[in-house]
């Protein structure tokens, strides 16, 4: 039970004008631009539009300023935007084969179609902090030595396993079935696959690196290969029923993950190796390769496996990786509950009262009996 706060609206007031100027900081120092949020903190705006479930850079760049860099306030400030869009259908399936890659690496194919591409990551930079960014001494950057992205063909290393029989091939679906969306409809269990793929994909980067690296310490059975990282811009296309043909409305940014694990095979399989898969809007590695690795653990029971760990239970890993939902629950505890601790705190008294007289009669009991 809450008790109703009355009487504390100018406070509020008050709270909100000093966030405000916390949030604004000080004068003398220029405030911050969308465009400089979005172009130099592009990943933390990658993590707030994927968790937030809304493409929109800007947006995202203005949730990040509102939230003084609280990403998960920026998240849930993007959610609750985005229930108030409209709803014009759903987009054909996006094809990350024609990506327009700007990195592409694998680590089970030194040489492989398309070559690897490095493009921009922190991999193999030294973890040193450059002072010269503090002072503002970036200057003139060098250019890069060949454009930042390619077009040419890049086949999935999926698929070369594929070809000769070696790897499992994409779990098979029901074309006719509807695909779920958990932006509509509320999660119930057991949860097909593509609203497990929903829901780890806007679920909390953070909890799914543990789940990951849970596994990978021995906690289920997936220590897998990175079988492809790509990052690049896909197209989106939307079918127009009145045009009877699909409209292209644009292009995002995107990270795809396959990761490959090894299978013993069963009965009625030989053994292979299967799939662990993630995609994630913007560059964002670790997500999607912890997606992958979540997604691989919770297909235990369709490949025939023992459920021994908690990143294979499938209940325990989607209800619980929605930050938005675990804030709700955890911060609502900040709300008032002075009629729950008033009713717990009188019957913590009545059970001492019990307990000293219960003690006392016991004292005085033995010392009868001594005398």
């Amino acid at each position: 039970m809450y008790v109703a706060v009355k009487g504390g609206e100018k406070a509020i007031r008050n709270a909100h004008k000093l966030l405000a100027n916390r949030r604004r900081g000080d004068r003398s120092v220029p405030s911050l631009t969308l465009d400089q949020i979005a172009e130099q903190l592009a990943l933390s705006v990658a993590r707030v539009m994927g968790e937030g479930s809304l493409y929109d850079e800007g947006l995202a760049a203005l949730a990040i300023k509102q939230a003084r860099g609280d990403l998960i306030e920026a998240t849930f400030l993007l959610r609750a935007y985005r229930t108030t869009l409209p709803r014009f259908g759903y987009s054909t399936p996006v094809d990350t084969g024609a990506m327009r890659v700007e990195r592409r690496i694998s680590a089970t194919y030194k040489d492989l179609p398309g070559g690897q591409v490095l493009g921009p990551t922190f991999d193999y930079s030294h973890r040193l902090l450059d002072f010269a960014l503090a002072a503002e001494e970036e200057g003139d950057l060098p250019e890069p030595d060949r454009a930042c992205h390619t077009d040419a063909p890049m086949p999935r290393v999926t698929d070369l396993l594929g070809t000769e029989g070696l790897i499992e091939p994409d779990p098979a679906g029901d074309p006719g079935a509807a695909v779920g969306d958990l932006t509509r409809e509320p999660l119930a269990f057991p949860a097909d696959r593509d609203l497990r793929l929903q829901n780890l994909a806007r679920g909390d980067e953070g909890f799914l690196l543990a789940l990951a690296y849970s596994s990978q310490r021995g906690y289920a059975r997936t220590h897998p290969f990175t079988g492809e990282i790509r990052y690049g811009a896909v197209e989106v296309e939307f079918y127009a029923e009145e045009l009877g043909f699909e409209v292209p409305l644009g292009t995002i940014k995107v990270t795809e993950c396959q990761m490959v694990n090894q299978f013993s095979g069963s009965a009625k399989a030989p053994p292979a190796f299967t799939r662990g898969y993630g995609l994630v809007f913007g560059q964002v590695e670790r997500k999607a390769m912890a997606m992958a690795m979540v997604d691989r653990a919770l297909r235990w029971q369709e490949l025939g496996e023992e459920q021994t760990a908690p990143v294979q239970d499938e209940e325990f890993v989607l209800s619980h990786s929605d930050n938005i939902q675990a804030t709700g629950f955890v911060e609502h505890l900040k709300l008032p509950h002075y009629v729950d601790f008033q009713a717990e705190l009188d019957l913590v008294r009545k059970l001492r009262a019990e307990w000293f007289a219960a003690r006392d009669g016991a004292k005085t009991g033995t010392q009868e009996a001594a005398e």
